[in-house]
């Protein structure tokens, strides 16, 4: 499935609208330089067999002010809204500013975001066994399951608030933020996904077909009393290193945070608070001044103490999000080309290696464009397990293969490459499509994203 069928076809128009105009990589005229008001938008537009049609658009608006900071904005207000037909979506505003408060960045984040078939494929990587047959339905009927079997339904509510401000010189800041999660999780509503279904396309019942996220739960390693989901509050505190000389694409620079999250007891739902530790580092080196760059990040994210419920496992620290999720790993903001999720634990650690060419520049209705083209490479695994081999040891069910679950030290590097393309509008507006090919067969075959920005 293609997220925004709509924004490929304004890709191609755009395309074909800047390639009529002359380059200008040999003779290379300035930027105009924006003020006031500017905004990009997007349709979402797409088709999946079991969600159904999706509709909605997203838009980013930027204020420039007088434009003696450009291509820094003062303001940028973003806002999607789309639907699948049979009740996914997002709902989503962000705000970013370094304005509003005097000297203080401030980025806030407001999301719904119902998923009736949210990924699942267990705990600990490549300990947890992925079958792709099980779930393709053209498969012989010994073979396959059911489309929805590494799936289960999250409804998602996000509040977060981020706060950075100096502490000693131009480049080290402070970093504190606040964020509220309620999730409400359970079984993938199986007649609501096979309403105006042909039979040859109806899934089965979970009564016939459990789930993994169902046999999870028999077998005790989902709580029964977390399998709904849960509300918490966490509280963040940090330090940032950043001499980027661009935010949303850099060309040279360091930017480096560390971060310690704390989930209190008293501010959640949960039968124990948690807490996590953080670091990321990126590094950005110009090959070809404005044109050619070689960018990489190294990060590392672990569970300190308490623990963390299973439908919180996939979330990944971060002061800046970039799209509606920053879960994984796996998927568009870590492993591209691997499902999201498919690398879940206590503990993970992951690296990007992306080089950038900005292979073309122009301006088209008064506006500042470049298309860019990405190689990258990523990878990732778990560093602290789920606990789950006793649970598993004792599992006492005569119809239980052990083999066909679980695979207990086979985790290792899980690994991805592709490339992909960008076009961007005043620097900020970044329209992102990639293509990622896993390394591995047990991580599936492929994956294409459209969206917005680079990863980091």
């Amino acid at each position: 499935m293609i997220k925004y069928w709509g924004a490929i076809i304004i890709l191609l128009l755009v395309k074909n609208s800047l390639i009529s105009q002359p380059s200008d990589t040999t003779n290379r005229t300035a930027e105009k330089i924006k003020s006031g008001w500017n905004f990009g938008i997007l349709p979402a537009v797409s088709y999946d067999t079991d969600l159904g049609f999706q509709y909605g658009v997203l838009t980013n608006f930027y204020h420039y002010g007088d434009g003696s900071n450009y291509p820094q904005y003062e303001h940028s207000f973003y806002l999607e809204v789309s639907r699948y037909t049979k009740g996914s979506g997002i709902y989503r505003f962000a705000y970013d500013s370094e304005y509003l408060i005097p000297k203080i960045r401030l980025t806030a984040d407001v999301s719904y975001i119902p998923n009736q078939v949210y990924n699942f494929y267990g705990f600990n990587g490549y300990e947890a066994v992925y079958h792709p047959a099980w779930i393709d339905d053209s498969e012989s009927s010994d073979i396959y399951k059911t489309r929805v079997f590494y799936k289960y339904d999250n409804k998602m509510f996000r509040f977060k608030s981020d706060l950075s401000g100096p502490l000693a010189g131009k480049h080290i800041r402070w970093l504190a933020g606040i964020e509220w999660y309620d999730f409400k999780t359970g079984t993938v509503d199986i007649d609501k996904l096979n309403k105006g279904k042909s039979e040859d396309k109806k899934l089965p019942p979970i009564e016939e077909q459990p789930t993994l996220y169902n046999k999870y739960l028999e077998w005790g390693l989902i709580p029964t009393a977390g399998a709904g989901g849960g509300r918490f509050a966490q509280v963040k505190a940090g330090l940032v290193f950043d001499t980027r000389d661009n935010q949303p694409n850099p060309m040279k620079g360091i930017w480096i945070e560390a971060a310690v999250l704390v989930t209190p007891k008293f501010l959640s739902s949960l039968s124990e608070g948690f807490s996590q530790f953080s670091i990321t580092h990126r590094q950005y080196f110009t090959l070809v001044p404005n044109d050619l760059s070689l960018a990489y990040r190294l990060a590392y994210q672990t569970l300190i103490s308490g623990k963390i419920p299973f439908y919180a496992k996939p979330l990944m620290i971060t002061s800046e999000l970039r799209g509606a999720t920053n879960e994984g790993l796996g998927g568009v903001r870590n492993l591209r080309g691997i499902p999201r999720n498919r690398v879940v634990g206590d503990g993970v650690v992951y690296a990007n290696l992306e080089l950038r060419w900005k292979f073309f520049r122009t301006q088209l209705f008064n506006q500042n464009f470049y298309f860019g083209l990405n190689a990258f490479f990523d990878a990732g695994r778990i560093t602290r397990m789920v606990p789950v081999e006793t649970l598993v040891n004792e599992i006492d069910d005569p119809d239980f293969v052990k083999a066909d679950y679980f695979d207990f030290g086979a985790e290792s590097f899980h690994m991805s490459f592709g490339t992909g393309l960008r076009i961007a509008m005043n620097q900020n507006f970044i329209i992102a499509v990639d293509w990622g090919k896993a390394a591995d067969r047990r991580d599936g075959k492929s994956g294409l994203y459209v969206g917005l920005n680079y990863l980091f």
